[in-house]
C-alpha cells in the first residue's frame, strides 16, 4: 500500500460480505463526485455536503441496475476527510458487484483493507491508536469491550499519553538547553523536579501497562476451562450454558478428545467456555494428547471450572486430586471454582468440600445454573470501570509502554547517579519516541502496514 498516494478515489463495500436488506458502498478521494456522477441518474455536482439522494444507478447501455440513495460528503466533512459518496443500494452480491465494476470502469480503484481508516488517520482525522480503536469497537462482543474502544476512539488514551509527552518534551528541552551553555555551567532543569515528575509518569506508565491483563480479557472474552474426570458431565455443561448441542455428549468415557470452544455474555462481559477432555490415565494415544491440551488451557485459563458429580464421595482422594491440581496447574491470579454436578441424584451435600465453596448443579436438567453464572460473573472483578478510564487492550501499546517503562527507569537512575545531561536528555528522548508511536506522532510505513492490513476492506 502507497502510504502517500491519497490523489486516487478508492471503493469499496462497507457492510458484510453476503446477502442483506441494504449494502453500502463507500467512494473516497478527490473524483468521488465526478466518478459517481457517470453512473447515476441525477445530477449531484452541486448538492451540499450531508444531503441525501434517491435516483438510479445506470450502466453504460443505460439500463437499469438499482435504486438507490446517495449520501454526499464534502471535502474535510467526512470519514476520512476527503470527499465521498456512500451508496445505499439493495443487498444483492450481484447488485453491488456491478455497482463495484461501474465505479472501477469509472475511474475508481478497489480499496486496500483498512485503506479508509488509513485515509482518515493520514488526513488528521484521528490519531494512530483511535484507528485502532476503530476495529476494535466492530470486533467488540460485550459491553465492556464496547466501552473500552468508543473511549479509545473518543480521544481518552491519546490525552492520557499527549499529557505525558508534553511534560517530558519540556523537560528535555531544558535539559538539552544547557548543553548548548555547556562551558557556563549552568542548569536550568531543576534535578529533583525532574526526577519527581519522571516517577509520577513512571507510576502512569506501569498502571496502563498493567491495565492490559484487564483490557485482554475484556477484549478477548474471559477465557473460562471446564475440567474434570470423564462423564462428570463437561460437555453437558457447556450445552447447557451455551443454549445449544455444541458438544457431543455420550455415556462412553473419553468421547471428548480435543478441546472445543464457544462464547457467551454474563452481565455484559464475554466468556469463552473451553470444553476438554476427561482427566484420567489412559493408554489410548490420541485421548492422552487431548488430555495434555486439557491441562495446557487449565494454565491459561482465567477461571477454572472443576466438575465433581456424586460419585467423588472418597474425601481424602478427592481433596487431595483438588489441592494436587490447584498447586500444580494454577497460580494465584487464576480463579478455581470447584461444580458438583448431578447434584439432584445426591441425598446431602459434600460437606468435605466446604472450603472450595462448590456450586451444585445439576447439568442436565438446568439446576442451579443461574447460581453458577453468577459465580463466574463475580468472579470478574470489573467494577468501577467508567466512559473516561483508560484501559488498554492492545499489546503493540503494550510493548510500546514497556519501552517508554524502561527508558524512564533509566532516567531515574541517571539523575541519581549524577550522570551528564547528554544521556539524561537521550533517554527521556527515547521515552518520548515510544509513546509517541502508540498514537501515531511517531511512526513507519512498516508499522502502518501492519496495523491495517488487519482491518477488513471497506473500513
Amino acid at each position: 500500500m502507497n502510504f502517500g498516494a491519497k490523489t486516487e478515489t478508492i471503493c469499496a463495500p462497507s457492510t458484510p460480505s453476503g446477502m442483506g436488506a441494504i449494502a453500502v458502498i463507500r467512494v473516497s478521494g478527490p473524483e468521488s463526485i465526478q466518478i459517481v456522477q457517470k453512473i447515476f441518474s441525477k445530477s449531484i455536482e452541486n448538492t451540499p455536503s450531508h444531503t441525501a439522494i434517491f435516483g438510479r444507478i445506470l450502466n453504460s447501455s443505460g439500463e437499469l441496475i438499482d435504486e438507490v440513495l446517495l449520501t454526499i460528503f464534502h471535502h474535510g466533512k467526512s470519514f476520512t476527510g476527503e470527499e465521498t459518496v456512500e451508496i445505499a443500494c439493495h443487498g444483492s452480491t450481484f447488485i453491488q458487484q456491478q455497482i463495484i465494476e461501474l465505479l472501477i470502469y469509472a475511474g475508481c480503484r478497489m480499496a486496500a483493507p483498512g485503506e479508509f481508516t488509513l485515509r482518515a488517520y493520514l488526513n488528521g482525522k484521528m490519531d494512530l491508536s483511535q484507528a485502532e480503536a476503530i476495529a476494535d469497537l466492530i470486533a467488540s462482543k460485550s459491553a465492556q469491550a464496547h466501552k473500552i474502544a468508543m473511549n479509545q476512539m473518543r480521544g481518552g488514551f491519546s490525552r492520557e499519553l499527549q499529557s505525558l509527552r508534553d511534560q517530558l518534551i519540556h523537560f528535555a528541552s531544558l535539559v538539552e538547553l544547557e548543553l548548548d551553555f555547556g562551558e557556563e555551567d549552568v542548569e536550568f532543569a531543576d534535578r529533583a523536579q525532574l526526577e519527581k515528575l519522571v516517577r509520577q509518569i513512571l507510576k502512569i506508565v506501569v498502571d496502563l501497562k498493567s491495565s492490559f491483563s484487564l483490557g485482554n480479557v475484556i477484549k478477548n472474552g474471559v477465557p473460562v476451562t471446564i475440567v474434570g474426570a470423564p462423564n462428570v458431565g463437561k460437555s453437558t455443561l457447556l450445552n447447557t450454558l451455551l443454549n445449544e448441542e455444541r458438544a457431543i455428549v455420550s455415556e462412553i468415557a473419553g468421547t471428548t478428545r480435543d478441546v472445543i470452544e464457544d462464547e457467551i455474555v454474563i452481565n455484559g462481559i464475554a466468556f469463552r467456555f473451553i470444553d476438554t477432555a476427561g482427566l484420567r490415565k489412559t493408554e489410548d494415544i490420541v485421548e492422552s494428547l487431548g488430555i495434555e491440551r486439557s491441562y495446557e488451557k487449565a494454565r491459561k485459563a482465567h477461571i477454572v471450572l472443576y466438575l465433581l458429580d456424586d460419585r467423588n464421595s472418597d474425601e481424602t482422594a478427592t481433596l487431595k486430586e483438588l489441592n494436587l491440581f490447584k498447586e500444580t496447574y494454577l497460580d494465584d491470579h487464576q480463579e478455581l471454582i470447584v461444580v458438583v454436578n448431578k447434584s439432584d441424584k445426591m441425598n446431602e451435600e459434600l460437606h468435605f468440600l466446604n472450603e472450595f465453596r462448590p456450586v451444585y448443579i445439576a447439568a442436565k436438567e438446568k439446576k442451579n445454573i443461574d447460581q453458577l453464572v453468577e459465580r463466574l460473573a463475580k468472579s470478574v472483578e470489573l467494577k468501577g470501570i467508567g466512559e473516561e478510564d483508560v484501559i488498554v487492550s492492545n499489546a503493540r501499546h503494550v510493548e510500546a509502554l514497556s519501552h517508554a517503562q524502561f527508558d524512564l527507569e533509566k532516567v531515574v537512575e541517571g539523575l541519581q547517579t549524577g550522570i551528564t545531561g547528554d544521556f539524561i536528555a537521550m533517554d527521556i528522548r527515547q521515552s518520548i519516541f515510544h509513546l509517541g508511536s502508540i498514537t501515531g506522532q511517531i511512526s513507519t510505513e512498516d508499522l502502518l502496514g501492519n496495523i491495517f492490513a488487519n482491518f477488513c476492506i471497506g473500513k
